[in-house]
């Protein structure tokens, strides 16, 4: 049977390919309209792949005047107004210049950019020693030929420099080339039509923020908070024969896979206001097209560089769940040498903003992708510290779970407690108690979110604090149809472990936590805080 639909653009960016090779374009130009309508210079902070070349792609087919890429959308009206004149248009994607191999490659990988933005508008400009100056003489002579202002693009400005978070003494090194070239958009704002800006975040020393007074920031602003990403009526409207076709292949209605497509890729938010909810483009597009629930951005993205940030920062993943934080935070500026994790981890999108218990904001992960996901980076940087096998120790784990071998589970949680390092007990143990209502032990707290974080990353549903009618059960874990439910106790200096096992399984009982969970598997389990280990452990099914 011939498939009429439009087909999916996974990993495309151009706009002239999706719109003239039959592929879904979700119609963001309204957004564009605006923008053009209402200033000229203009910035957007988003994590990687998530529309942002595809964003500069249309800004560039737009200002050229490709009418009929625009036909049934909303940009065809204002393209088509006798007053438009199309513009000559300098693109530049940051995210491709050499960054390794030295700061005067750099420079040089800059200078070949510009020279392929020349050749393409036909005009002729001398090599000089410095990348910025070429792209001076670049905006200017383009201006005189076209007898047009320049509509400047710029892709991923900041990639260069973000590639060296964990250097920062490279990474300065790195902002001063870039300043240098950076600081023509205020030399030559006189010739510039329209300047628009992506990146991961907005940093202060780049040349960009510090110069251009009339820049507009519009990453927190409710109003662009949609601009990129697919919302969930987006979804429902491109994609319904999509949607269709995936839920028969799951065996169930288009409601329920919305429902478990909401909980896996939904929950990234942006503006200021904390309710503007979007799905990520590049999972959804890979989920439509595999048809199976998978981590595709986050195994798409920068995993490296996260796992060593992780490791180096000695972070938890729960430090992190409905972290507060005030309506400042979003519009700071930082540098990578000052910036807190919660900045790095928000504009690389991988926490989200959430509206707060209060009148503030709070920051949490957007959904089960990155939360299981970071999970699984930080469980396979402890393992890795030992030589164990991240993968051998999850095959084991969902054996234990699914034959209610509690003996097999209790091995694998003590092969993964006997590699978290020494000096993680007193940094990020102690920092993430301060972000809970209530009290743990350094020590306690580091030994309960080690092993959610392992439990999320190894892809069971597991939840932590679970609220009962008598009290919040430490972990319920559910995997293939068997339900657990788990009270962890630490045994310090002077403490009976025996008994301790004896008082965290009575507590589950006493406490009705496993009364929602028919047939649930109650085990009490208690570290020994002398061997860092899981000593004695005690069941009731």
């Amino acid at each position: 049977m011939e498939d009429n639909r439009l087909k999916l653009p996974a990993g495309i960016q151009t706009f002239e390919i999706i719109r003239t090779e039959g592929y879904v374009y979700v119609d963001k130009t309204k957004y564009f309209v605006n923008l053009i309508k209402n200033g000229r210079v203009f910035f957007l902070a988003r994590p990687r792949r998530f529309g942002k070349s595809l964003t500069i792609s249309t800004f560039d087919a737009l200002f050229s005047g490709k009418k009929e890429l625009f036909k049934g959308l909303y940009a065809e009206e204002f393209l088509n107004r006798p007053d438009f004149e199309p513009s000559p248009v300098i693109r530049l994607d940051m995210s491709s210049v050499t960054v390794h191999e030295g700061m005067d490659v750099l420079n040089e990988s800059m200078k070949h950019k510009i020279g392929m933005q020349a050749n393409k508008l036909g005009v002729a400009i001398k090599s000089h020693h410095f990348a910025g100056d070429m792209l001076s003489e670049l905006i200017v002579n383009a201006k005189i030929k076209y007898n047009q202002k320049v509509v400047v693009l710029i892709d991923e400005y900041d990639k260069p420099y973000t590639d060296f978070i964990n250097d920062p003494d490279t990474a300065e090194k790195v902002r001063e080339v870039l300043r240098s070239f950076y600081v023509q958009f205020k030399a030559n704002d006189e010739h510039i039509r329209f300047l628009f800006i992506t990146g991961i975040s907005k940093y202060t020393k780049m040349g960009v923020f510090s110069t251009l007074n009339n820049l507009i920031d519009i990453s927190p602003d409710e109003g662009y908070g949609n601009i990129c990403g697919y919302t969930e009526a987006e979804i429902v409207h491109y994609f319904a024969d999509y949607l269709d076709n995936t839920a028969d292949e799951f065996g169930i209605s288009t409601d329920r896979l919305l429902e478990r497509m909401r909980n896996y890729y939904d929950g990234f938010c942006f503006d200021v206001s904390g309710k503007n909810h979007l799905y990520n483009p590049f999972s959804t597009l890979y989920f439509f097209q595999k048809k199976k629930f998978f981590n595709f951005w986050f195994e798409s993205a920068t995993p490296s560089l996260l796992s060593k940030y992780i490791k180096t920062q000695k972070l938890t993943v729960e430090q992190f769940r409905n972290f507060p934080i005030s309506e400042d935070f979003i519009f700071n500026s930082v540098e990578i040498e000052k910036a807190k994790p919660e900045n790095f981890l928000f504009q690389t999108g991988y926490l989200s903003l959430r509206e707060g218990i209060t009148d503030d904001l709070s920051l949490d992960y957007p959904n089960t992708e990155v939360l299981n996901s970071m999970s699984a980076l930080l469980a396979q940087n402890i393992l890795q510290d030992r030589d164990e096998d991240f993968t051998y120790c999850r095959i084991d784990l969902l054996q234990g779970l699914m034959t209610l071998n509690d003996n097999k589970v209790v091995d694998v949680f003590n092969r993964l407690l006997a590699s978290i390092p020494y000096d993680d007990f007193s940094a990020a143990a102690k920092q993430s108690i301060s972000h809970n209502s209530y009290e743990f032990q350094a020590q306690e707290w580091l030994y309960r979110s080690t092993i959610f974080a392992f439990l999320r990353g190894s892809g069971v549903v597991v939840t932590a604090e679970m609220h009962a009618n008598k009290g919040r059960a430490d972990l319920v874990v559910a995997h293939k149809g068997k339900t657990w439910v788990i009270e962890i106790k630490v045994a310090y200096d002077g403490q009976n472990p025996a008994k301790k096992a004896e008082e965290a399984l009575r507590q589950i009982i006493d406490k009705n936590y496993a009364q929602p969970y028919p047939d649930a598997f109650c085990v009490g389990m208690v570290i020994d805080d002398s061997v860092r280990q899981i000593t004695h452990f005690l069941n009731k099914y």
